[in-house]
């Protein structure tokens, strides 16, 4: 007997079972008809195309599936009945075999998934730590498992290079440099919590600390120098000076944590150990004070430490020079009406010296006019020489090199409604899509700086919106639906503005009403009724029209300046890069970035369309030098090109 007759005679012995014939599986099936209505749901599409070859689940579980596989028939009886999907990496391998017994275009199916684009679970990514795993499983591709151990670790350095960090030389200096954290924190001021680095710390730099509240605190200012940094802030940031002091400008709370921030790395790595990793100045915690920026040779100290680190020097140097001077500035300097501080004043090997101390002392007025002077000359200096370590423009440089950079950005927002999940199904996936989808749609038109973005609040069409007086107050703006205008209206005061005294302004609200395209009301609707209150879950609500997706461990719903800006890059990380081993993402040579870029992207697409720099400035709500300055990316050949347009018109009219 031939092995073809062996087999068939084997094959009619097992089909019969408590009596029942079984249909025999066919290698390459014929279906009744070719032409059907594609369903668009997943389970109803599978029960299609049974019933187009007349195979049951059973059957097609026989054909499908391997001998040496245990893979259940219920679950494809559960993907019939649409009681379950596929969701890892075994059910997505059984899913394309399906496609492909019945010809069906390779990811059919997946398309049809209510959460097509959820990362599959059964990756074997063994020996990488599961909170890297997580960040890492969206963007591995569904066959990751069966591909050869090259290409696996070809595509993990991809996506931890390109999408994770960033493969721009200034992430990867920022990522090497955040390994060695030097800066004090002020947490009564800034209400952040400091993180424990008592592990970190070498020896040597244990020993700059006197104490082990210091160690586990992770380097806290010491209280000396957080009354004097409480009194610099209270008088740069209080409505009303104080009797008997003069001041010019005033700190709003952006520029309070700014200069919080950088006088906390300078003062840091004056703590930090000579012999460390830091490589610091090893002054003791308890020495610090704000009277040790009226010494020059620290300031040298300071700039020339910091070039030393990066390499070069930088605007950032310049501009710290120039709060030096501020502090020290005739009449309205805030150090320079401060001289009892020069009473904390201890000499420092290196730095200064008990005689010069004391000449301090006895004339506070004359080492103020000298550090003054000398910031001066200093910034004139590293500015000839200052280079740009951070291009702003580079990660999202094949959007402004389109023709359309707005309708190149505008492909992120399309990506993520592609891949939305169904809300009935995945209410909470749904709803961080529905918020992915508007952080990008609202940035696109209204192009606010993101701490306006971010407080934007909302008021849902049922309630009566705020008055202009009250945004006012809580510098504040609000997106409520109008029935004048009968659409969606964004209306922030002046005051809310980090340039509130622009020219742009000139003392009037912004307002805007949103156009309704793209469906665009439809989906504020929805997220306002529905989405809004999934991603709360009870947390209290911070009346803000974006809210983080609240948690068991932080029931906190309110964005600030670092959580907003993750939220935004996580979008384009997921939507916005493109992925040439998923397919996913919407443009190519994207790389990860925060909401600023959004104003750099309006700017540079008014400016490729009209060449005004006054019109791109309405677009972010600034003046036409500010975007010339930081904002347009208007190179010479967008400029050729525009006055081609022109010019051609003459040519195609003969």
């Amino acid at each position: 007997m031939s092995s073809n007759s062996s087999r068939a005679a084997s094959v009619v012995a097992g089909t019969r079972k408590r009596g029942v014939v079984r249909k025999i599986p066919s290698e390459c099936p014929t279906p009744v008809t070719n032409e059907w209505i594609d369903p668009p749901g997943f389970a109803d599409a599978l029960r299609l195309h049974l019933a187009r070859y007349q195979e049951s689940y059973l059957l097609l579980h026989r054909a499908v599936i391997r001998p040496d596989e245990t893979f259940d028939p219920a679950t494809i009886k559960g993907w019939c009945s649409g009681k379950r999907t596929p969701r890892n990496t075994a059910s997505l391998d059984v899913l394309a075999r399906i496609e492909a017994r019945y010809a069906l275009p390779k990811g059919y199916f997946k398309a049809k998934l209510p959460h097509q684009a959820r990362a599959p679970a059964g990756l074997n990514l063994g020996g990488i730590p599961r909170a890297e795993q997580r960040r890492l499983a969206w963007h591995l591709p569904d066959d990751f498992n069966d591909r050869p151990l090259a290409e696996r670790g070809e595509i993990l350095n991809w996506v931890r290079t390109v999408v994770i960090s960033g493969a721009t030389e200034y992430r990867r200096y920022q990522a090497e440099a955040a390994k060695n954290r030097y800066g004090l924190c002020f947490p009564t001021l800034t209400g952040r919590k400091p993180q424990a680095i008592s592990a970190k710390l070498s020896e040597d730099e244990r020993a700059v600390y006197h104490d082990d509240d210091a160690l586990l605190s992770n380097k806290i200012a010491p209280p000396g120098l957080t009354t004097e940094i409480t009194q610099l802030v209270r008088f740069k940031s209080a409505t009303l000076t104080d009797i008997g002091f003069q001041r010019s400008g005033v700190w709003n709370e952006e520029t309070t944590a700014m200069r919080l921030e950088h006088l906390g790395l300078m003062f840091g790595a004056m703590v930090a150990s000579p012999k460390g990793s830091i490589g610091g100045l090893g002054i003791p915690m308890r020495h610090l004070t704000l009277a040790l920026l009226v010494i020059p040779r620290l300031w040298d100290w300071y700039i020339q430490w910091r070039e030393k680190r990066r390499g070069f020097f930088t605007r950032w140097e310049v501009d710290m020079l120039r709060n030096g001077m501020a502090f020290t500035r005739q009449e309205t300097g805030w150090l320079r009406q401060m001289a009892p501080l020069a009473e904390r004043l201890v000499p420092i090997e290196g730095i200064v010296t008990v005689d010069e101390i004391d000449v301090l002392r006895a004339d506070w007025s004359s080492a103020c006019d000298r550090l003054h002077s000398h910031a001066s000359a200093r910034a004139k200096e590293i500015e000839r020489v200052a280079r740009v370590h951070r291009d702003p423009f580079e990660p999202i440089l094949p959007v402004l090199e389109a023709d359309s950079p707005v309708g190149e950005y505008r492909k992120i927002a399309d990506e993520i409604l592609r891949l939305a999940p169904d809300a009935n199904r995945h209410p909470r996936a749904a709803a961080e899509a529905a918020r992915s989808f508007l952080l990008i749609r609202l940035g696109l038109h209204l192009g606010l700086r993101q701490k306006n973005l971010r407080q934007l609040l909302v008021c849902p069409r049922d309630q009566t919106p705020r008055t202009e007086r009250q945004l006012e107050i809580l510098k504040r703006g609000e997106i409520r639906w109008s029935d004048r205008d009968s659409g969606w209206e964004v209306l922030i005061p002046a005051v809310a503005f980090k340039n509130a005294g622009s020219s742009f302004f000139g003392g009037r609200p912004f307002r805007l009403i949103l156009p309704d395209l793209g469906d665009l009301y439809r989906h504020i609707d929805q997220y306002v009724r529905r989405h809004r209150s999934v991603l709360l879950g009870g947390a209290e609500d911070p009346g803000t029209f974006f809210v983080k997706s609240a948690k068991v461990t932080s029931r906190d719903a309110a964005y600030d300046s670092n959580t907003f800006y993750e939220a935004w890059r996580l979008v384009i990380q997921r939507y916005g890069i493109f992925n040439p081993y998923t397919g996913r993402g919407a443009v190519v040579g994207l790389l990860p970035h925060g909401p600023h870029n959004i104003r750099d992207v309006l700017a540079t697409h008014i400016l490729k369309q009209t060449g005004s720099f006054e019109r791109a400035s309405y677009a972010i709500q600034d003046t036409p030098e500010m975007v010339a300055k930081h904002y347009g990316r208007f190179l010479p050949q967008d400029k050729s090109a525009l006055a081609a347009q022109i010019l051609n018109q003459v040519w195609m009219a003969a």
